[in-house]
């Protein structure tokens, strides 16, 4: 069948390592024609082109800036996605009949272009993966108020997603219960759970005495790693007060990788404290980064107490793939932690409770049985869950 997709995420290499690329290209191995509309933004100068790779048609999307940039730029960008990515359609793909209407959130702001495949092929499945509960995650941060202009505005288009999708494709069980608790016009029969998902390769066997040495980490201790955005969703504030708590240990080294709107302030903790158990890197190629998680041995997760929606970060793929446990130091509304304790590869604190982030790292740091075992129980719940495998079947079961 013909399968478009629709995204804001940078799909320039179809056979890099990624959730949406490693899906794609499942479809794209069963058989299935497979069109990816996504952005070219502004600051890559670069013209609306539509291009074959690999056997994926990748539709590049001239738009404004939306990643990156100021909040204005990119809310004018936000909104203006929709009429750009349904103009480019309109011009590059006329002559395509679709089976299978693909998009993910964020943004929330795809629902006319949505309508408007859905009215150009009325048979085909409209399915929305949801990666992020816009408004509601704003309003938590106090980025704006239920009252505002922007949450009425961006509501009605959350809505108007939801009802037109034929099945929504949630993280976890917190996401579908959330959907359904907040939006009493979703069937439950059209929630289910797609969650992030990953496909396996063969890797060579990593060094990991040199790979930390490269990165001046320690050989003799544990090293807890954190790595991906370094934003406020991400509670940093929290994260430097975990730092400064545990500024004197010595059983145990952790290691900030990553790059984003707070990465300054850790950068200037770090400068101001020179700690002798903490390292903090930029962000890093993902073959270089997967290198290093697989030379560290425990992941951390970090999300804003404020959240009331139930985040599911991707970066948890990559500690599980790699038999590593996790502590998740999150909300209490996000199951990220309560599913890796309930499931034997994780431990769970709040994400404002500095002294319950010390007892996890307490029952880590001085375990290396526990954390093998973690480990590997980590690594079994993905191939049981986390694969793309299941996720497409998940997906392509409602054509049979």
């Amino acid at each position: 069948m013909n399968v478009i997709f629709l995204t804001v995420s940078r799909v320039y290499h179809i056979e890099a390592r990624g959730i949406y690329t490693d899906l794609l290209r499942k479809f794209r191995d069963e058989g299935h024609n497979v069109y990816v509309v996504y952005p070219r933004e502004r600051r890559f100068q670069l013209p609306t082109t539509l291009e074959e790779q690999d056997g994926i048609h990748l539709l590049g999307v001239r738009t404004l800036n939306i990643q990156k940039t100021n909040v204005i730029e990119k809310g004018i960008g936000t909104i203006l996605i929709e009429k750009q990515f349904e103009k480019a359609i309109k011009r590059h793909l006329a002559g395509v009949n679709f089976e299978l209407i693909l998009y993910s959130t964020p943004p929330i702001t795809f629902t006319n272009v949505v309508k408007y495949l859905k009215g150009r092929n009325p048979e085909a499945v409209s399915y929305l993966l949801l990666k992020d509960i816009f408004p509601q995650n704003a309003v938590d941060l106090g980025m704006f108020s239920e009252k505002s202009l922007f949450y009425k505005y961006f509501r009605r288009k959350e809505i108007g997603l939801y009802k037109l999708s034929d099945y929504i494709g949630c993280m976890s069980p917190a996401n579908v219960d959330f959907v359904l608790r907040h939006n009493s016009f979703v069937s439950p029969q059209k929630v289910e759970i797609a969650p992030n998902s990953i496909t396996l390769t063969e890797e060579p066997a990593v060094d990991r005495i040199a790979i930390r040495q490269e990165y001046g980490l320690p050989l003799d201790k544990p090293v807890f790693i954190y790595g991906g955005n370094l934003g406020r969703p991400q509670g940093v504030d929290f994260l430097l007060e975990c730092l400064e708590a545990t500024k004197n240990r010595s059983n145990c080294h952790f290691l900030i990788v990553g790059k984003g709107t707070e990465f300054g302030k850790l950068q200037r903790w770090f400068s101001d404290t020179k700690p002798l158990n903490a390292s903090l890197l930029a962000g890093l190629p993902k073959e270089k980064y997967d290198l290093l998680v697989r030379s560290c041995d425990v992941g951390l997760i970090f999300l804003d107490y404020r959240f009331t929606i139930p985040n599911y970060p991707s970066r948890l793929l990559s500690y599980l793939q790699y038999g590593m446990p996790i502590i998740a130091a999150t909300d209490e509304h996000t199951d990220v932690g309560s599913m890796a304790e309930s499931n034997g590869y994780g431990l769970w604190c709040r994400s404002n409770d500095v002294a319950g982030f010390g007892r996890c790292v307490d029952k880590l740091a001085t375990n290396p049985a526990l954390v093998k075992e973690m480990g590997q129980k980590g690594y079994s719940f993905l191939l049981d869950n986390y694969l793309t495998d299941h996720t497409y079947a998940t997906i392509v079961s409602h054509f049979l």
